[in-house]
């Protein structure tokens, strides 16, 4: 039996945690009881004639060279639903030119640019994205941003134009079938992941709210139209989540925007093991740019309730009930974190599909136990400004 001073003091902690825990959990329930009626992930399509020249493709670069091959050759084949391909480089220093123009002998409809020096009022990716649009053709209906480090499948723009067509969409983007290699990243990135899951949900099919609106900029088509009314992507200059910030802003002045599943139609490299995962996608995650401070401190209770917390109570449950402890407010607390770990075991299972196949894949049934620190480097992040990114330095803005 624990010392009886230790239990005194034990006890009411663990009613204000259980107190914190039980909304967060009602909340939780809420949000990931509607994926069972989430739409299906989207499936490669043919090109359709009513779509000629209606896409304008943008790819933002900086030195990343190795990434961009596989890129532009999936662009490549697309179909003539693409009017042209944009690589907005910002002066890499890595070869990417000669790539550029190596694929633009093969595919005319690939053209380097360059965009001008960065402002000091702009991050780096957005100032590339709203050049990419200024430079784009006035006749394209459409902007899809692309990332470098995508990889895109056939079929993958002509199924985005007429999904967005079938149900009168301004904006779609997707999510992404993840490729990792090392053992670190199966164990860190899933559980970085179910921080997104968690906070969001099953995205609606149409989003109406402008704070709960989520995309992946990595794959984002958007109307020129409704890019010309917002001006560009000033809305989101000063974002390190420019995404979200741009697809709020499209919620808020009345546009349909929806975040689909596109496992079959991207794949993305995105980090070089557990380290760079921890570094550069933990910093990017809490979305703290695009988002209130009073939601922002919402969102960090309800994620250390329902997926920082789990594994520890649960482990310091199952402790005090083995030495004797017997409390019915242990005992909720312990039945109630052991449910929130079998959700998550769940949740592997329903996000497995959303990784490509490779060795170490296992050690994703082992994210789990990586969910504390996970939820640590959210807070980490939300706490802090980054001063450097993607090789360029920042001041404060």
């Amino acid at each position: 039996m624990p010392n009886p001073n230790f239990l005194y003091l034990l006890a009411p902690g663990l009613a204000v945690i259980l107190l914190l825990q039980v909304p967060a959990f009602l909340i939780l329930l809420a949000r990931l009881l509607p994926g069972i009626r989430r739409p299906a992930p989207l499936k490669p399509a043919l090109s359709q004639p009513e779509d000629l020249a209606q896409v304008t493709i943008v790819v933002p670069t900086l030195n990343e060279v190795l990434r961009l091959g596989p890129c532009l050759a999936g662009l490549s084949r697309q179909g003539y639903e693409v009017r042209e391909i944009l690589v907005v480089d910002s002066h890499s220093q890595d070869g990417t030119d000669a790539l550029v123009k190596a694929a633009q002998a093969k595919d005319p409809r690939i053209r380097l640019k360059h965009d001008p020096p960065l402002p000091a009022d702009w991050v780096g990716r957005p100032w590339a994205l709203h050049n990419g649009y200024l430079f784009s053709s006035p006749d394209s209906e459409w902007i899809l941003g692309i990332d470098a480090d995508i990889r895109p499948q056939t079929g993958l723009v002509a199924s985005l134009v007429q999904t967005a067509r079938a149900e009168n969409l301004d904006v779609i983007g997707l999510s992404p079938r993840f490729i990792l290699k090392y053992p670190g990243e199966w164990w860190l990135q899933p559980a970085l992941l179910m921080t997104l899951i968690y906070r969001f949900g099953a995205a609606a099919k149409v989003e109406t709210q402008p704070e709960r609106a989520l995309t992946n900029g990595q794959c984002l088509l958007i109307r020129r139209s409704l890019l010309t009314q917002l001006n560009g992507y000033t809305c989101a200059q000063q974002s390190f989540c420019d995404d979200v910030s741009l697809v709020r802003a499209c919620v808020a002045v009345g546009a349909k925007v929806a975040f689909r599943d596109g496992k079959n139609l991207i794949q993305v490299r995105m980090y070089e093991g557990l380290g760079e995962t921890w570094q550069e996608w933990g910093r990017s995650l809490d979305l703290k740019d695009a988002t209130p401070r009073g939601q922002l401190w919402g969102d960090l209770w309800f994620l250390t309730a329902v997926q920082g917390l789990p594994l520890i109570m649960s482990l310091m449950g199952l402790g005090l009930k083995m030495g004797g402890v017997e409390w019915l407010t242990l005992d909720i607390l312990l039945a109630l974190n052991l449910g929130l770990l079998a959700m998550r075991w769940g949740m592997v299972a329903a996000v497995s599909g959303s990784y490509l196949p490779g060795p170490g894949q296992g050690l994703l049934w082992l994210s789990p136990l990586a969910d504390t620190l996970a939820v640590w480097r959210i807070i980490q992040s939300s706490m802090q400004q980054p001063k450097s990114w993607r090789g360029r330095s920042y001041q404060s803005f």
